[in-house]
């Protein structure tokens, strides 16, 4: 997690930048609906890899999903360590019962 929580800090120092020379700074000039479309196609991207593709795409494809998730998350001003306390939350239950849950607190 320590690479993370650098990449983290990575992205918000970079946000300041100019975007002439900071990938993260362009997508923040560009906005979030940018950023959204840009990991969208990152996560297509890795589905393809899964599917049809080497390891080594794969392993490339999801890092790119997660930058692009933290750069999507910086945005939001969310910090990394409330999802990584939403995955420690979830520990130890059953996925299908957390996305019961899910669905059952939208449904009020």
């Amino acid at each position: 997690m320590e690479t993370l929580a650098r990449l983290e800090q990575v992205i918000l120092q970079r946000r300041k930048c100019d975007p002439e020379t900071s990938y993260v700074a362009l997508l923040k000039r560009e906005g979030r609906p940018c950023m959204a479309r840009k990991l969208g196609e990152e996560a297509v991207e890795a589905v393809v890899a899964a599917l049809s593709g080497s390891d080594e795409e794969l392993v490339g494809e999801a890092a790119d999903v997660l930058f692009h998730l933290m750069v999507l998350l910086a945005d939001r001003d969310i910090a990394l360590a409330d999802v990584l306390a939403e995955l420690d939350r979830r520990e130890g239950v059953s996925g299908i019962e957390e996305k019961a849950s899910r669905e059952e607190s939208h449904a009020d």
